[in-house]
């Protein structure tokens, strides 16, 4: 990599992931409107003798559409369920087969985080997967939950184009159709192709059980020492009495892993099966995997798009769309990249070379894999984050401040640049909707969208959309920090610590899942909060986009005139942006103040105040920071 701030090999990176996404993504999405609205699609024919079949089962008519408040209804019992579901299947896994290691039942409050985390498409862990889950929970529980979630976001967006593309109708589609359709036509094809391209790149695919292993070397370690009894030996103030041992063999977690990978990224579910996520080398094990594993989380979100201007009857509208998100992604990614590509502050004053060569990456390499480094590094931990994914390759926490900053602004932003399954574009469109208002009032004219005015019910339902998350957000962070439990979770005290729960809050209340594992989340007081700004983050959103989309839906279509914005240009695609921007800094800018912001000022302010400082300052930091447990990936995805 090179010495400049954007290396060329990022550069080449984000390019050709954008050539692909973008080559892709008309195809796919005008793959996904007819397999969605058309019954007598060619390319479905095959699936649909099992469709018809799942109709039989559930009783559902297929042909029998629902109002928007019908629709709503459906979607919360069946997602209810599916938390019921969830939950008992972690309380009960000791009894149940398919768990070779003997794991016992996982803890209520855990069992009731996770659980409403998978089912909200979060996928928020607490957790390390490959010492907690048995083979069935991760499959049964888990993976099942990471396909219908992402088909809950799916049904959703086609029941608000519905909105906007019907005119005088009274329905927007059939839930239970929307659900069947999504996860048999696209997740579920998308899912298998990608599990065998994952195992062709060294992914692990199996129900064995875990496997003793001897090492290279022997490696030294210190632990509890015990009695004859197997109880720990305490000292005179009453701590464990630490002593030295060492060992040759080491434990290789196994398991059906690729299978869930698949959909963990196509559905932009995030988690993972071992604790330290895509970092892992049999979840992620070669820059190859790594790139199909950051085009899966966008593939989805980006087709949408495409699939949202064919369904309107006007590509331009998609198109216009997809720019909006393109921009404000590639600016993320690019500060990203250029703070990744610095040194830090306490290792810049350190006697060592910082030139950039091939054995020296030349910035901030803390907690990357070297087989990534930090161009492949940075820019999955954009995609993630702006994709409500929240799979991570690196410890974000031990990015640098501004570094930090991108994907906790990317969440803040409510998840709309390319987004969540679904939730990306229906939250894009409501930004949409709001930047039509914001036009209409500069104007002096009814705001109109695709033909539909936006009138005072509409805007009660964006306003609430909006402003959901940012509520659950500083709310929940301010309970947070108030809070003698909320405080104790907090690794690194100060600027820093602060960030860690404000991430924590916004990964969670925008269904993200990533976190800055610094925090030590699995407690019964995260464990609730957390599960709170999930759940509500979800639905309290779900809820007015399709009461949006049942007004829109029962709306007659107004004709073009001469004083009609244009919603497909440039001029419209910068409104749009600027209304994304304008809400994430009207709400959050004081919060990232008081973590990422003045993180990023403290180094300035020490050199300021202490220009005499040695050497020897920084050196002692390193070591602390060197010092600092590598297993602190609880809460990470």
């Amino acid at each position: 990599m090179s010495s400049h701030l954007v290396s060329a090999q990022f550069l080449g990176l984000l390019a050709l992931f954008l050539a692909i996404l973008f080559i892709a993504g008309p195809f796919l999405g005008r793959y996904m409107r007819r397999a969605m609205e058309e019954g007598n699609y060619k390319l479905t024919a095959w699936g649909r003798p099992l469709e018809r079949l799942v109709y039989r089962i559930g009783g559902v008519r297929a042909d029998a559409e629902m109002g928007w408040k019908q629709y709503a209804i459906a979607l919360i019992v069946f997602n209810l369920i599916g938390v019921i579901a969830v939950y008992a299947l972690q309380r009960l896994q000791g009894v149940l087969p398919l768990n070779p290691q003997g794991f016992g039942a996982v803890s209520p409050d855990s069992s009731f985080n996770t659980a409403i985390s998978f089912v909200a498409n979060t996928n928020w862990q607490g957790y390390a997967g490959e010492s907690t889950m048995s083979y069935l929970t991760q499959m049964l529980a888990l993976t099942v939950q990471n396909f219908v979630s992402a088909a809950t976001g799916i049904a959703v967006v086609f029941a608000l184009i519905r909105g906007f593309a019907r005119h005088t109708a009274h329905t927007i589609g059939n839930f239970w159709t929307d659900m069947t359709r999504s996860t048999l036509y696209i997740l579920l094809p998308l899912s298998v192709v990608m599990a065998v391209v994952l195992v062709g790149q060294g992914v692990i695919q199996n129900f064995d059980a875990y496997k003793d292993v001897s090492m290279v070397t022997e490696v030294e370690y210190t632990q509890p020492k015990v009695d004859a009894a197997g109880q720990p030996v305490l000292d005179k103030e009453g701590k464990p009495v630490m002593e030295a041992a060492k060992t040759g063999t080491q434990q290789l977690a196994m398991g059906p892993v690729a299978s869930q990978e698949a959909i963990k990224m196509l559905g932009t579910n995030g988690g993972g099966f071992f604790n330290a996520n895509s970092a892992h080398p049999y979840e992620n094990p070669t820059p190859f995997a790594n790139l199909i594993e950051m085009l899966a989380i966008f593939l989805i979100p980006a087709a949408l798009c495409f699939t949202f201007g064919e369904m309107v009857r006007d590509r331009r509208q998609g198109v216009a769309v997809i720019a909006s998100m393109t921009v404000i992604f590639v600016v993320m990614a690019l500060a990203a990249m250029a703070s990744e590509a610095q040194i830090t502050a306490a290792l810049s004053q350190l006697p060592i070379d910082h030139v950039a060569s091939a054995l020296q990456a030349g910035g901030n390499m803390e907690g990357k894999e070297v087989r990534f480094g930090i161009s492949a590094s940075a820019l999955f931990a954009t995609i993630t984050t702006a994709a409500s994914c929240g799979a991570v390759n690196a410890m974000h926490d031990s990015f640098t401040a501004i570094g930090g900053l991108v994907p906790m602004l990317l969440m803040q932003l409510g998840e709309v640049v390319f987004g969540g399954v679904g939730s990306g574009l229906y939250g894009m469109l409501v930004y949409a909707v709001l930047a039509v208002f914001i036009a209409g009032l500069m104007i002096g004219r009814t705001p109109e969208y695709l033909g539909k005015k936006i009138e005072t019910y509409e805007m009660k339902m964006t306003a609430v959309a909006i402003l959901v998350t940012p509520l659950l957000v500083l709310l929940g962070t301010a309970i947070a920090v108030m809070a003698d439990p909320g405080r104790a979770g907090v690794f690194n005290p100060g600027t820093h610590g602060f960030s860690e729960i404000l991430y924590a809050l916004s990964s969670a209340a925008n269904n993200n899942g990533s976190a800055f594992a610094g925090l030590s989340a699995n407690t019964p007081f995260y464990n609730t909060l957390l599960a709170a700004a999930m759940w509500f983050g979800r639905f309290w959103i779900i809820v007015p986009v399709l009461a949006m989309a049942g007004s829109l839906a029962a709306k007659k279509r107004t004709p073009v005139t001469a004083g009609t914005m244009p919603t497909h240009g440039p001029l419209f695609v910068v409104l749009l942006v600027g209304s994304v921007l304008l809400v994430g800094a009207l709400t959050y800018v004081p919060a990232l103040a008081l973590g990422p912001v003045a993180e990023q000022l403290q180094p300035l302010q020490a050199a300021s105040t202490e220009p005499s400082a040695t050497p020897a300052a920084p050196a002692a930091q390193l070591e602390q920071t060197q010092q600092q447990p590598a297993a602190l990936t609880a809460a990470t995805r």
